[in-house]
């Protein structure tokens, strides 16, 4: 089973089996890049991402051009990664295309709502693609192991998120769901990292460091939700994160060939003439920002 979910990611899952992703992380079917070992260069790593870029920026225009209906779920534990990658895939498309949806803890109201009903006015519509950094599945995680849900709602979520899935994808949706699998080790690392720099104290949560002792108990939320969850239709993608750039490129090239797309033909640009010192600026007395730098 660990093999078929590293190697097979459209194969469905088989209900009821525990499904062992840090056996597929730690087996045989590592891609060539990471068997090859050493730390990739920032120069060959801004290299790769550069085309990367490009690429996504073509996707971008066929999707508008298309109508496409595009929708990433980035899931895995605290420090997997998902932020940094979420970055990587946006930085250089337009925020009208691809929108990063981060919802925060639900409200009153959205408690007493059913519950995928927050989800749904964000899903995308025709020309967009839309990101999700946690998305319904905190229902299979964060929610069940942290007790802000029942055993039997974790367990109802867990037998209709799948039919869910297949009306997005009836209705057109392009559903990418990605789990970003780190080691404890690494994990700690990266949480150690945020205590003292102060670019990155907001990502450390009270919620961090009450999860963090709780390991074994999202290695079993994480193993049933693949289980119930790792469908034909809409199967999940595991993504070794130890190298946050390798696992950036990764993702991206993968994101490019599970959606389909094609380079539109464009005419030649050719900046038009401009006519300037016809008007006089008007002599304002600006307030400039200092000029420290």
């Amino acid at each position: 089973m660990a093999k078929k979910i590293a190697g097979k990611k459209n194969a469905p899952a088989d209900k009821g089996e525990s499904v062992d992703v840090d056996a597929a992380v730690a087996g045989d079917a590592q891609p060539e890049a990471a068997a090859a070992g050493g730390k990739l260069s920032s120069k060959a790593y801004e290299r790769e991402l550069k085309k990367l870029h490009a690429e996504l920026v073509t996707l971008q225009q066929w999707v508008v051009h298309k109508g496409l209906k595009v929708c990433i779920l980035f899931e895995g534990r605290d420090g997997a990664g998902k932020g940094g990658t979420i970055k990587a895939i946006t930085e250089r498309v337009s925020p009208r295309v691809f929108r990063v949806i981060a919802l925060p803890a639900p409200t009153e109201r959205e408690k007493s709502q059913m519950y995928a009903q927050r989800y749904l006015p964000h899903l995308p519509a025709a020309g967009e693609v839309v990101i999700f950094d946690r998305s319904w599945y905190n229902r299979a995680g964060v929610e069940r192991v942290m007790g802000f849900c029942s055993d039997e709602q974790a367990q109802g979520f867990l037998q209709m998120v799948p039919l869910f899935e297949r009306l997005m994808i009836d209705s057109g949706v392009i559903l990418l769901k990605y789990w970003l699998e780190v080691s404890p080790e690494e994990q700690t690392r990266r949480l150690q990292s945020r205590i003292g720099d102060g670019r990155k104290t907001w990502k450390l949560t009270p919620m961090d460091l009450k999860s963090y002792d709780r390991w074994d108990d999202y290695t079993k939320a994480r193993d049933d939700m693949f289980a119930a969850t790792d469908t034909s239709w809409a199967p999940w993608h595991v993504a070794r994160s130890e190298d946050k750039k390798r696992v950036r490129l990764n993702v991206i090239s993968d994101i490019l060939k599970h959606v389909p797309h094609k380079k539109i033909p464009a005419e030649k640009v050719v900046l038009p003439k401009r006519r300037i010192g016809r008007y006089k600026a008007a002599d304002y007395p600006f307030r400039y920002v200092p000029e420290t730098f």
